[in-house]
């Protein structure tokens, strides 16, 4: 590995960031279901921090390509700054929807904030790993990605212990100030002009894409929609309305559901065996597979007409804790899984890609990733509205089906990407 410092400080920075997301996340939500605010409501205060990160993905890849990846990573931390600050000057007073349009706003700032930090950390990843080491560079991915969602869950509980302690305004000036001491040390630190392409990107060079490049965007699209489509709304009102959850078992559920898979993410090399780097596409289809089975299963699992079926089969009634039983452990089992396709995934896109252009296809990658998450949280709330949760399971399944479909016209011949610069990379110091 080379000029692990810089990438060292990126990551740090990145890490720190994704705390005060994951923290955010939780403090809105609560903060705005005690005002009372419906559920549904509340999911809408997220719609425009998903679509943000389809227009910032797209163009921060190119920011990222032509200037350098210090460049998206400092105006990321900075936009989350002002994200904090503008949520902290809220007023109870407000009509609902001047506070619904103005948080809307706020959200969209910090959504173009993750994506522009995501987008340098990750990115970066490619240009440290020595050129043709698939099997260093798929266990850095899955550490940064896992690190990452980790840490998120670790935020959702940071969010409330904060709003519980500090309130809701001075719980969001904490978090401003201390991202705002991360942006003056990454400022000072960072030294090397990361990810800048070598050439003039040209304007078309935003949408041609390679061909696995594409099909891997398309794919993760409806990955993570069949992710979102229960995650964001179906199943946090379920099991608070039907299940008789309270809000800090709902909340708990949810974060260590997205700790326990940013671990699995982390440890995804090692799960998968030795060579899983070579066997990525392989691999993608497998458990993309795999993946598309467990919704399914549990829609089945949990309908009347099974649960009916099984009483009689067993000739005992089914205990009271069956339904929340069946859809922790479902779910759980969906993490891991999930886990496994994500990181394998990640790993694919930086593989796939020239290591001067890496900004570029990262970006475009991850702005289908939040095209998949806006679509998802758009269809989680329609469809618990009108199908229920079984509505929502059935539709992760289909969703899965259509990223099997994709991955099966992945090649498995890996691009090891041009070596990266050494000039470029450690000869940055002075570039402002």
């Amino acid at each position: 590995m080379t000029n692990a410092r810089d990438y060292a400080i990126v990551t740090a920075a990145y890490w720190a960031f994704t705390l005060t997301d994951g923290a955010l996340r939780m403090l809105v939500l609560l903060h705005f279901h005690r005002l009372g605010y419906a559920p549904l409501d509340i999911a809408v205060l997220f719609l425009l921090y998903e679509a943000m990160g389809v227009a910032t993905n797209f163009l921060g890849g190119w920011i990222g390509a032509r200037f350098g990846l210090r460049i998206t990573l400092f105006t990321g931390l900075a936009a989350q700054v002002a994200a904090l600050v503008m949520l902290s000057l809220t007023d109870p007073a407000w009509t609902a929807a001047v506070s619904v349009a103005y948080v809307m706003l706020a959200q969209a700032l910090s959504g173009i904030a993750k994506d522009l930090t995501k987008m340098s950390s990750k990115s970066a990843v490619k240009l440290v790993v020595d050129a043709g080491d698939q099997g260093g560079l798929f266990r850095w991915v899955a550490v940064l990605t896992g690190s990452k969602n980790a840490l998120k869950g670790v935020g959702f509980l940071l969010g409330g212990v904060l709003l519980q302690h500090l309130g809701f305004e001075w719980a969001l000036w904490s978090m401003a100030a201390a991202l705002a001491a991360v942006l003056a040390a990454s400022l000072t630190l960072v030294r090397a002009d990361l990810g800048r392409a070598k050439g003039r990107i040209k304007a078309r060079e935003l949408f041609s894409k390679t061909r696995e490049i594409n099909l891997l965007s398309a794919a993760r699209i409806f990955l993570f929609a069949s992710r979102d489509v229960w995650f964001v709304v179906a199943v946090p009102i379920f099991l608070y309305d039907r299940l008789g959850w309270s809000f800090d078992e709902v909340g708990g559920f949810m974060a260590a559901w997205v700790i326990g898979y940013g671990i699995v993410q982390a440890a995804a090399p090692g799960l998968l065996g030795r060579g899983a780097a070579g066997r990525g596409a392989g691999l993608a289809k497998l458990w993309g597979v795999v993946l598309m089975l467990l919704p399914a299963a549990l829609a089945v699992g949990l309908s009347p007409q099974f649960m009916d079926w099984l009483a009689a089969a067993t000739g005992a009634a089914l205990p009271a804790a069956y339904p929340s039983a069946v859809l922790v452990g479902g779910l759980l089992a969906f993490g891991v899984v999930f886990a496994l396709n994500s990181s394998v995934h990640s790993y694919l896109i930086v593989a796939y890609s020239d290591a001067d252009k890496v900004a570029l296809n990262v970006g475009f990658y991850y702005m289908a990733n939040a095209v998949g998450r806006f679509g998802g949280t758009l269809l989680s709330g329609l469809l618990y509205q009108v199908a229920g949760l079984a509505g929502t399971l059935w539709a992760s399944a289909g969703l899965l089906a259509l990223t099997v479909l994709i991955t099966l016209f992945l090649r498995s011949t890996l691009h090891s990407g041009a070596k990266p610069d050494r000039d470029l990379l450690e000869g940055g110091a002075d570039a402002s």
